[in-house]
């Protein structure tokens, strides 16, 4: 008999602080918020735990540099508010302008609770043997790392082209690992 990882624990909690995030999808997901409404840092963070099931919560010290960049840069400013010592911010019309650019990639690339993913997934709960558990786990981290890579660069580079051919890798992947599930459950592909 050979050794196989234990059980999955129930990972919900710790899952949010360990959630891969693609570079600038914090930034987003402020500068839509503040859309809606003036928020402090801890309504930023909450909502967005909210909104994502408890899947994800935001650090503070994510959060509240990155409202201080925004705010030095002229993206946000603050509004008053009657309540001692909160600090809500709203959107500048330049931070209006980003939000509306943001959303223009984004319409052409979605990011969202589909995108999180834990950094060792797949080895770490797979029962198969541990030997073979470290191979398939570096196998899944260069997939995701590539994958995330992939996405950053389409952020930076957009090109009509460059999404039609990433969609074609991405399909063709896909539509390859389903045949393979399906062949392994006996089904036919």
């Amino acid at each position: 008999m050979f050794d196989v990882f234990p059980p999955p624990p129930p990972f919900r909690h710790w899952m949010r602080h360990i959630a891969a995030v693609p570079k600038g999808f914090l930034r987003y997901q402020v500068l839509e918020l503040l859309s809606e409404k003036p928020m402090s840092g801890s309504e930023i963070i909450s909502e967005i735990e909210r909104r994502t099931g408890g899947w994800w919560k935001p650090s503070p010290g994510s959060v509240y540099p990155l409202l201080a960049w925004l705010q030095d840069n002229g993206y946000v400013r603050e509004v008053p508010t009657e309540e001692t010592g909160v600090r809500r911010y709203g959107l500048t019309d330049k931070g209006k302008q980003l939000l509306e650019e943001q959303r223009k990639v984004r319409h052409h690339f979605p990011m969202g609770r589909k995108f999180f993913a834990l950094p060792m997934m797949g080895g770490l709960w797979l029962r198969i043997p541990q030997d073979r558990a470290e191979e398939i786990r570096e196998s899944f981290r260069h997939f995701l790392k590539a994958l995330f890579s992939l996405g950053l660069t389409l952020e930076e580079r957009f090109s009509e082209q460059a999404l039609k051919e990433a969609l074609t890798v991405l399909n063709e992947t896909t539509k390859r690992l389903e045949n393979l599930e399906k062949r392994l459950k006996g089904e036919k592909t």
